[in-house]
């Protein structure tokens, strides 16, 4: 699968930390639950089977106290540099399903992770994600008009990785 042709939608962050911390909290299943979502929406599931080919399912609970579940299929792993993945959300048992609250959004995103040394003891992690081929022009556009909301929940993910690494390395 290649990708949809519309540009990437890519955030960054310098982050506290070094990388080896970094990526720890990014690929460990106990470190997972507790920073990446949505501010409000803590995890309540996560399983990671951590190579490729394998799946990181998560659920996260909504203010409203209904559930979201999601799901990365891993295409590439370079250890401490960059993960490439298919991200969707999912039901319950992993199964691809559209995004609760905005069913238009691309059911696949290919997504990347990637870390960068930028100074002693901190790292830059920059996410980017792009509709897959295949994705339908209304999910495309979808994808396009979404982009400052995707701005807003990069940002308040990147807060929570934040107080999670300040909090991990007292």
């Amino acid at each position: 699968m290649s990708v949809a042709a519309v540009e990437p939608f890519v955030i960054s962050r310098t982050l506290n930390a070094p990388r080896d911390i970094v990526w720890d909290v990014v690929t460990k299943p106990e470190h997972m639950g507790k920073w990446f979502g949505p501010k409000g929406f803590p995890g309540i599931h996560a399983k990671m089977d951590f190579r490729v080919g394998g799946m990181y399912h998560y659920g996260l609970k909504s203010p409203d106290g209904s559930t979201m579940w999601g799901r990365f299929i891993y295409r590439e792993i370079d250890p401490k540099n960059k993960i490439v993945f298919v991200n969707s959300f999912s039901d319950e048992k992993g199964g691809i399903t559209t995004h609760p609250m905005a069913p238009t959004w691309p059911r696949q995103m290919l997504s990347t992770f990637a870390f960068e040394d930028v100074g002693p003891g901190k790292t830059k992690f920059t996410v980017t994600w792009i509709p897959l081929e295949g994705s339908s022009a209304e999910e495309i556009a979808t994808f396009d008009e979404r982009r400052t909301s995707a701005v807003g929940g990069w940002t308040g993910t990147f807060e929570q990785l934040e107080a999670y690494l300040a909090d991990i390395q007292k």
